[in-house]
């Protein structure tokens, strides 16, 4: 199996040579890693240099999902211990292009490929007192290394279903994987049961650190001047990380001029924001009187039924001014971060794929959120919100959520051994 896994790395990394040819993301992927030893190799001396008795916590996530459950750990482990240095690695250009730049890292690259030639190479070079993998990366070669070297490794924030492969009659290669974690740190107490029952009983239930995150993020807002003036105090729907079967559905609620939504203002925060894409949302509601965010100022803005956001970054912090969202993704693979949404009291709508997002359920139940199939369903939603003692119900429902979910972070930094 180990054969066979390496072969699928290679051939993998041979497709996205290929793609890079024609596609821009896959060439993020591999002009990313270019001389990837070397720069490592150079940055790890320079800060050797400057802090010659520094620890070097190594922190790697998929994404930028999976670094937003893992920045509130390596900021707190930081702020209690100013001799740790955070290394920060990323699978995806979408996590690494977008946070490149993070303060609260000291170095920040991309992964090497999981070949065992380069995650001996890679661990030789960082030497790490400890690593974090956040919620499900399971690189084979590198927990292996990691395990022959004796280096700590947690999983933090870690989920775990029934259909995972660990838990298949034919997964023992890959529990192998998972003998390789000195502790897990779990969402829920479902994927603790399924860890015990393959024998894993190194676990803990410490939650999601996402929420404290995003509880974080309320507290710290900024006022953003140019959104102010656009909102001017009116009931404002925020369209978060939308793609087009998203965009569509509320276009057509548009098309009609009795529709209730019509009464809102409409802030879009595509979770694509190429110029196709663009000016693609631009002539679905051509109808409208839309402004682009770059383009906006205090003199344009305030006539504006419809401000697009064609940046990235700023979508957290848009919430503040909503009445309600719509988290987009639900009509593709999965949705997008509702609890973004959700920390600052927020009613949810989102389409029908949700089922994996343990909070999209919770808030279903309770009332805080509502996944709808079509337009149609869309609109009966923004009726039902209407009622404004429905509106506020479904608003603290979603706030408290959230507020109720902090605190994984300090348990997971209790329970950690000094290293």
């Amino acid at each position: 199996m180990s054969f066979l896994y390496n072969i699928s790395i290679y051939s993998y990394l041979i497709a996205i040579q290929i793609a890079s040819l024609f596609n821009a993301k896959a060439k993020l992927w591999i002009v990313g890693r270019k001389d990837i030893f070397q720069k490592i190799q150079l940055a790890i001396a320079a800060s050797k240099s400057q802090s010659p008795n520094s620890k070097l916590i190594w922190f790697h996530c998929a994404s930028l999902g999976e670094f937003e459950q893992g920045r509130p750990l390596m900021e707190l482990m930081k702020k209690q211990d100013s001799n740790i240095k955070i290394l920060l690695t990323f699978f995806s250009p979408s996590g690494y292009e977008i946070r490149k730049n993070y303060s609260g890292a000291d170095l920040i690259f991309y992964l090497p490929i999981d070949t065992p030639k380069y995650a001996q190479q890679f661990i030789e070079i960082v030497k790490p007192a400890a690593v974090f993998f956040i919620k499900y990366e399971f690189w084979y070669n590198y927990l292996n290394e990691l395990k022959n070297k004796n280096i700590p490794t947690y999983l933090v924030s870690g989920i775990f279903r029934k259909d995972h492969y660990f838990f298949k009659p034919l997964g023992s290669w890959f529990r192998e994987q998972l003998n390789c974690f000195t502790h897990f740190y779990l969402q829920d107490e479902k994927s603790e049961k399924l860890l015990n029952s393959i024998a894993y009983t190194n676990t803990t239930v410490t939650g999601d650190t996402r929420f404290d995150r995003v509880s974080e993020i309320a507290r710290t807002v900024q006022k953003i001047d140019v959104v102010e003036q656009f909102v001017q105090g009116k009931n404002v729907l925020i369209i978060g990380s939308s793609w087009d079967e998203d965009e569509k559905i509320i276009a057509k609620i548009l098309e009609n001029q009795k529709s209730k939504i019509l009464n809102y203002k409409i802030i879009i925060a595509p979770h694509e924001i190429d110029e196709n894409h663009i000016q693609s949302i631009i002539q679905q509601f051509s109808n409208s009187k839309i402004i682009r965010y770059s383009q906006a100022n205090a003199q344009t803005v305030s006539s504006a039924d419809i401000l697009i956001i064609d940046n990235i970054g700023m979508l957290s912090s848009l919430y503040q001014y909503g009445t309600i969202a719509y988290i987009g993704g639900g009509f593709g693979k999965g949705i997008h971060n509702i609890l973004e949404a959700a920390t600052f009291g927020l009613p949810i709508i989102f389409g029908p794929n949700y089922q994996k997002f343990t909070e999209a359920k919770d808030l279903i139940k309770s009332g805080g959120a509502f996944s709808i199939m079509d337009a149609s369903e869309f609109e009966k939603t923004m009726l039902l919100l209407e009622d404004k003692d429905v509106l506020q119900t479904a608003s603290h429902i979603s706030k408290y959520y959230v507020q109720s979910k902090v605190g994984a972070t300090e348990k997971i930094l209790r329970s950690i051994p000094k290293t």
